[in-house]
């Protein structure tokens, strides 16, 4: 099948399973932001996840949501066989 396609959709073929491939080899947690929560961005390092965030500070505050920060997000297998996931407050990082 792959042989019939141009030479075009041959590159988007192969684009589109690198794609798959790195979905499926994601090691890090899958991250969801919380209410009220803007992730600035998500990167995926060696042993952790990255993520910089603005984040609410409490009801009633105008200047929300405050920083951005950065965090080192990791998951680890607790002794009952559970995933946790933990994050790690590095600091007020620029955007």
């Amino acid at each position: 099948m792959l042989r019939r396609l141009s030479a075009h959709d041959l590159r988007e073929a192969v684009l589109y399973g690198q794609e798959l491939l790195q979905l499926r080899q994601r090691t890090g947690p899958r991250i969801e932001p919380r209410v009220g929560e803007e992730f600035v961005r998500v990167e995926d390092r060696d042993g952790y996840t990255l993520v910089v965030k603005r984040e609410p500070c409490g009801e009633g505050c105008e200047n929300c949501p405050h920083g951005p920060y950065g965090y080192h997000v990791t998951e680890e297998k607790l002794p009952s066989g559970e995933r946790r996931t933990r994050w790690t407050l590095i600091g007020r990082v620029e955007g």
